[in-house]
């Protein structure tokens, strides 16, 4: 095959080899898919790989960057766009079980499921997707705060508990998903959680 000076084939398109990428360590997971599996899907050669991409932990940091941006950026979008926050919360979850069942892509949230088997050499990888779920956690806990001090959401609200809550439903969702609950399963299950929603002092 010939090959420019980088190690890249002619003709290599870097958008659709970062999403194949995405839909195999989606799928697979960091630990269970290999430079060869990459490679492979991908259509090029493991110099063409790290020449474009870097290493296998450079590939993944991009491709869960891509993710965020992408596929999972109805969870922000949802909650932003949203001027009550209740219906921010309610839409978030609807759209979750949508997007978490859509079937041209994996099952689930690549971000709760590509690192749940992992070992000491990979474990970075690891704390890195932990992080970013707590993120998710923090950024809920500060839209409740916010809720709260609006009044949408009583004074004696517990802002930490609920956001941990919300991010407890969304994980379960997505692993849900993974096992095969089908979109309206979950948006029923999406119609339940909303029950908890405290009410406001207003109310």
């Amino acid at each position: 095959m010939t090959t420019t000076k980088r190690g890249r084939p002619r003709g290599f398109d870097r958008d659709t080899a970062l999403a194949q990428a995405t839909s195999l360590f989606w799928q697979h997971g960091f630990e269970g898919t290999s430079i060869a599996d990459l490679t492979s899907a991908m259509g090029i050669s493991p110099p063409s790989l790290y020449a474009a991409f870097g290493d296998k932990r450079t590939l993944f940091h991009e491709v869960v960057e891509r993710y965020g941006g992408t596929f999972g950026a109805f969870m922000d979008k949802a909650l932003t766009e949203e001027s009550d926050p209740r219906r921010g919360f309610a839409r978030m979850l609807d759209e979750a079980a949508l997007a978490y069942t859509d079937p041209s892509h994996p099952a689930g949230c690549l971000v709760i499921t590509a690192a749940t088997n992992y070992s000491q050499q990979t474990a970075d990888v690891e704390r890195d997707l932990r992080e970013r779920r707590r993120a998710n956690v923090r950024s809920f806990e500060t839209r409740l705060e916010d809720a709260r001090s609006r009044g949408s959401l009583g004074q004696d609200t517990d802002t930490r508990a609920l956001a941990v809550y919300f991010a407890a439903v969304v994980q379960g969702m997505s692993q849900q998903a993974r096992d095969g609950a089908t979109a309206q399963e979950l948006r029923r299950v999406a119609e339940l959680a909303m029950t908890v929603w405290p009410s406001s002092d207003a109310s």
